[in-house]
This record gives C-alpha cells, sequence and structure tokens, in this order.
C-alpha cells in the first residue's frame, strides 16, 4: 500500500503569522514509517519527495505514483535510501543490493520499479533528474567522515557524507547524515541558510519520549518544532536549520537545488538571532 501527501512552498511572510499547529502541518513529516506500507511525502520545495517503506519481512514496490505523471516513479527522478532498521535488501533497474543499518543506495534516472523486502526500515528521498547515472551502493566504510564541534560547545559531531561530490556523482541530490556524540546536543551551529537549495532532516535513533528542539523561521523571525524519533522536517531555502535535542540522536540532510556545494550556505551567527 502506498500513500502520498502533497506539501505545498511557504512564502516567509505566511510562515510569520503561522501557530505551532499550522507550523506543524506545513513543515513536520510524521507517521512516515508504518509496517507494510510505503509513505511519501511530495513537496513543491525543489519537487522534492521524502519517504519510508517498511516491508516488515515482506516486499514493497514503489513504481508509479499519481503525483508525478510519469509511468514510473524514477522516470526523471533520482534517489537516495537510507536504511536506519536491520538488515534488508533493495531491486531496481535488474540489480539487487543487499542493506545493512546505516548504508545509502542512490537510484539513478530511469532505473524503474523499486522493491524493498527484508526488516529495513528504508527512508527514501528523491529529487529531479536531468540524466542517467550509476546506480550504487555506498556503505557506512565508503563514506566520507568529517569530525566537526566541540565540548565546550555541546556540538562535538561526525559527519558521514554518502550521496555527495567527494564520493559519488549525482544530479542533484546530496545526502549524509550526523551524529552527536555523548554529552553533545546541538547540530549545524552557528544556523545557516541556503537560499539556492532546501533541506530535510530526518530525526532518528532516539527514545520515544526524547525530543529535538528544531529551530527554523527566518534569522530575525525564528520559529521552533518539536520532533519526535523518526519524524523530518522540511526546511526551505529561506529558513534556518538547527536544534539541540534531549539524549542523543542522528539526523539525516538531504538536499536538492541549484547546486551540489555543500559548503554553499550563509552562516547566521547566534548574536543575529532573534
Amino acid at each position: 500500500m502506498t500513500h502520498v501527501a502533497t506539501r505545498h512552498a511557504i512564502h516567509p511572510e505566511h510562515a510569520r503569522a503561522m501557530d505551532t499547529a499550522t507550523l506543524r502541518r506545513h513543515f513536520l513529516a510524521e507517521g512516515m514509517f508504518a509496517e507494510g506500507e510505503l509513505r511519501l511525502v511530495y513537496t513543491h520545495y525543489d519537487r522534492f519527495v521524502v519517504g519510508g517503506a517498511v516491508p516488515a519481512g515482506g516486499a514493497l514496490t514503489l513504481d508509479q505514483i499519481a503525483e508525478t505523471r510519469t509511468p514510473s516513479f524514477l522516470d526523471r527522478r533520482e534517489m537516495g535510501i537510507v536504511n536506519i532498521g536491520a538488515a534488508g535488501r533493495v531491486e531496481a533497474a535488474g540489480q539487487g543490493w543487499d542493506m545493512a543499518p546505516g548504508d545509502v543506495l542512490y537510484l539513478g534516472m530511469g532505473a524503474g520499479a523499486v522493491t524493498f523486502s527484508g526488516q529495513g526500515r528504508f527512508y527514501i528521498t528523491s529529487a529531479p533528474a536531468h540524466r542517467a547515472l550509476p546506480c550504487r551502493l555506498v556503505t557506512v566504510g565508503e563514506a566520507k567522515e568529517v569530525k566537526m564541534g566541540a565540548v565546550e560547545t555541546s556540538n562535538k559531531r561526525t559527519i558521514k557524507q554518502f550521496i555527495h561530490p567527494l564520493v559519488m556523482e549525482s544530479c542533484q541530490l546530496v545526502l549524509g547524515y550526523t551524529t552527536l556524540e555523548d554529552g553533545s546536543v546541538w547540530n549545524t551551529i552557528p544556523s545557516h541558510v541556503h537560499d539556492r537549495r532546501m533541506e530535510a532532516y530526518l530525526y532518528h535513533g532516539m527514545s520515544p519520549e526524547a525530543r529535538v528542539l528544531h529551530l527554523m523561521g527566518e534569522p530575525q523571525e525564528t520559529r521552533h518544532l518539536f520532533v519526535a524519533n523518526e519524524q523530518a522536517v522540511l526546511s526551505p531555502p529561506w529558513s534556518i536549520h538547527s536544534g539541540a535535542g534531549i539524549g542523543s540522536y542522528t539526523f539525516i540532510w538531504a538536499m536538492a537545488g541549484d547546486n551540489v556545494d555543500y559548503t554553499d550556505m550563509d552562516f547566521i551567527q547566534p548574536g543575529d538571532l532573534l
């Protein structure tokens, strides 16, 4: 069974007047991981799609959805898949890949129907593509690892880059994930915006009672969302994105837009936030 929800783009002036429930309805993706189902969120931010597939020992196939008006979902798209569960398998383009926890699979444009199986919990990201590139499995050990932050600022963290120019080629999708070290809670500090790209954050690896305080909004009109395990935030190009969590967590960041330059961002120092 496949469910698709649509989220429209929001002007920053509109976001200023939103109450908590309205902010959550437009910018938070909840309930994407349901056993035996495929659930997608189709956004009008760079036509980006996020979602979850939980085959629960069976098999789920993503092929045609009405929202793209193409015979198959990947006819004009590329896809990045992260396994956040136990061992699983993905098949597409006449190939199959066994995915361990934390592995990332890139599927190029024209890969056809995608079948998920096993005990994996698969986080799906997808963006429009302009050319076909080879499918590739990037294991945890093959990712580019970057250490950032410090204990003194409570943001010591490890960034693993998977679908990234330093690791592999894609059309416009950039993806990786960041894990906070014990005792650190802050991610992506100082905050930043990148007007040329949207971004989605999936928070996972959290205990049921834990939450991340995700900061969003314009730098001088900040807002917040309290985010639970396996919920995602849709971050518009005009919005900051950073947060602090209760306990350990990992967040998967995925971007699409005008370029694939991970460093293309405009930093906002804490003293300039309101």
